[in-house]
């Protein structure tokens, strides 16, 4: 590409999904894992800035809380800055064609605020353009909730744990009163720990439907007014 992209809250890599292709293999491989991790706050995309691969993942950072777009009309993409940066970073205003990232990754902390953002993501996606995740672009990026790790003279051994049964399990295995450590966001795990998170060990959930989810009324029911039975199905489960 011979121009950058203009984008103050993008870290963009080398090669992207919509390059064109060349008869090197090794190119073409490097432009299907062009990745791009969409980060809540400046501490979250520092730690993955630090740590990425720079040929084929690039960061976008939110500021906070996006907004509720349920309803909005695309008019409101454009006055909505956050929202138009992400658009231009993804390239996709006129459809997919342009598509610049084969993995479109929501990567937001493990805890009831990062959940929020990650569905109001979802939201976004789904009302504007669809067919980013129906056709498979869209991921939920999977990060460790603890650390446990046993200390002794021969060094260190760390083990890093996605649930509640897996740090049960490390604990068993590193006993002796082995120190556990509780990852509450993003920003709080090293860039050198990071590595292995995003790297050849990444654990992503794709984003997908169920034959015969309508999506309207998915985003109707779970982003729309707040109705007296979403009250209840919220309080029953």
């Amino acid at each position: 590409k011979k121009v950058n992209v203009h984008n103050p809250k993008l870290r963009d890599c080398r090669y992207h999904f919509n390059d064109q292709r060349v008869k090197d293999l090794e190119k073409n491989a490097m432009m299907e894992e062009a990745s791009i991790f969409i980060t809540e706050g400046l501490s979250a995309s520092g730690s993955i800035t630090k740590s990425r691969n720079v040929e084929t993942q690039a960061v976008f950072s939110l500021r906070g809380k996006p907004l509720n777009s349920f309803g909005m009309s695309k008019e409101f993409v454009y006055k909505n800055e956050e929202f138009y940066l992400l658009q231009s970073a993804l390239n996709i205003e006129n459809g997919l064609d342009g598509l610049r990232y084969n993995k479109v990754i929501i990567a937001t902390d493990a805890d009831d605020d990062g959940m929020h953002i990650r569905l109001l993501m979802l939201t976004f996606f789904l009302h504007f353009f669809p067919d980013l995740v129906k056709k498979g672009h869209v991921y939920i990026l999977d990060t460790p909730l603890f650390r446990v790790r046993k200390t002794t003279k021969k060094g260190k051994e760390d083990i890093y744990c996605y649930s509640e049964e897996e740090r049960i399990k490390a604990i068993e295995k590193l006993q002796p009163n082995p120190e556990i450590t509780r990852f509450k966001g993003l920003g709080e795990i090293s860039p050198d720990e990071f590595k292995d998170f995003i790297g050849e060990n990444i654990r992503l959930h794709q984003v997908q439907f169920n034959k015969g989810d309508i999506i309207t009324e998915l985003l109707e029911f779970y982003m729309g007014k707040n109705t007296q039975y979403r009250q209840e199905f919220i309080i029953d489960n």
